[in-house]
């Protein structure tokens, strides 16, 4: 059986959702909007909300008692493929070799009209 994970520190989910599930050894975080729960704003631009939802993605990860360098899979959607540099470079600033498996998609839409939402899945 899964254990719901979720932080005070990272948005409310927007939907019937946890913001993360831990089961077996590892960590499934759900799809992180870049939105900053101080202010509940996004940043207006594509590598500025990867810095956002990776900063989200750290807090539940945290959560769990987990973090980044035990991320094995990542997966960003992006609203546009255009950004796909930028947002690579803010990526990139987030994580080390050897660095976690990763899928990137251009979508249609995200919720809250985002550019970029990142889910990832770690170790405990």
């Amino acid at each position: 059986m899964h254990q719901a994970v979720n932080s005070d520190k990272v948005p409310a989910a927007v939907g019937p959702y946890s913001h993360g599930s831990e089961v077996g050894g590892l960590i499934f975080i759900s799809g992180q909007l870049p939105i900053d729960a101080a202010t509940g704003e996004m940043p207006g631009d594509a590598a500025g909300q990867t810095r956002q939802s990776l900063e989200n993605v750290r807090q539940t990860l945290k959560a769990a008692g987990s973090s980044l360098e035990k991320v094995v899979k990542t997966t960003v959607y992006l609203q546009n493929m255009e950004d796909f540099g930028a947002v690579n470079e803010a990526y990139a600033s987030y994580f080390r070799e050897p660095f976690p498996a990763r899928s990137c998609f251009e979508v249609a839409r995200l919720p809250k009209e985002a550019l970029v939402e990142i889910e990832v899945i770690a170790e405990k």
